[in-house]
């Protein structure tokens, strides 16, 4: 079942016009949600970075969007699809409704709502290896419109083409200036001794939502010193641990880059940490 503009539609009935925006020029933001047996994770930073997403896009955001009625929405669509008993994983995307060219029509919107079944209420912590190789075909450049999720995702698209070609896991994508900025599914950070950096917004890294929990959790524990600095590519293989983060698998630890192979003692100990707050909400 699907949820479009308010609507619950069986899949097969659920359709967007071939002129809808977000098909046509990428006009579109979209958010992924992990729900535990009908708690939405994280909710309210979810909310707030759709909210940002649509302004920085200049979309009109309907009067209706309080943060109780899409929760709502989701929550309705959670249970027509019978999850409510079940972790689930939501994709609330937001377009400009069709007409116009390159510039709108009109600046209103419409939605649409899915979901699929997850096989872990929690985040597991993966020990398997995983490889990951700089992706330099493309770059993101620095700025605000690269931090939000836009469906403007071509760099993810060959980077990931690119990973599977060459077997390896995932790949980071630097910016205009050669800065590493962020994986193709998700953040980076990178931890050396007791400092554990991630690149800053303004290098064009997406604001992600584990992103900024992982911030909290870390700047709460003395051991660690946390900076949003860039990180140039030469740092990958003096780091002691290198992880990846999205809200589908939480922490994701990285076991080679080259010839260096890390090690994933921070990354266990913080997940388990990312855990406990997604419980208590």
């Amino acid at each position: 079942m699907i949820n479009l503009n308010g609507e619950i539609l069986k899949k097969k009935d659920a359709s967007l016009s071939v002129f809808n925006r977000g098909f046509a020029y990428g006009d579109s933001v979209f958010e992924t949600i992990r729900v535990i047996n009908g708690k939405i994770m994280f909710w309210e930073d979810h909310y707030f970075r759709l909210m940002s997403s649509m302004r920085i896009m200049r979309m009109e955001i309907p009067s209706s969007f309080s943060p109780e009625f899409l929760e709502e929405e989701i929550s309705n669509l959670i249970e027509a699809n019978e999850l409510s008993n079940s972790p689930a994983r939501i994709r609330f995307a937001v377009y400009r409704e069709e007409g116009g060219y390159y510039t709108p029509a009109t600046r209103t919107i419409g939605y649409t709502i899915s979901c699929s079944k997850l096989e872990n209420a929690f985040y597991l912590f993966n020990e398997e290896p995983y490889e990951i190789e700089l992706f330099k075909d493309h770059y993101i450049n620095s700025g605000i419109l690269s931090t939000i999720k836009s469906n403007n995702r071509a760099v993810n698209v060959l980077g990931s083409i690119f990973a599977k070609e060459n077997d390896y896991h995932n790949c980071l994508i630097l910016n205009e200036k050669k800065s590493v900025v962020e994986a193709l599914n998700g953040n980076i950070f990178l931890v050396k001794g007791d400092t554990i950096k991630t690149p800053p917004l303004s290098d064009g890294a997406l604001n992600g939502i584990i992103r900024k929990q992982l911030k909290g959790i870390i700047k709460k524990l003395p051991e660690f010193k946390l900076e949003e600095t860039s990180i140039s590519p030469f740092e990958l293989q003096k780091a002691d641990e290198l992880f990846i983060t999205n809200i589908a698998v939480g922490i994701q630890p990285v076991t080679k880059y080259r010839k260096k192979n890390f090690s994933n003692k921070t990354a266990g100990h913080l997940l388990s940490k990312l855990n406990v707050k997604a419980r208590l909400g």
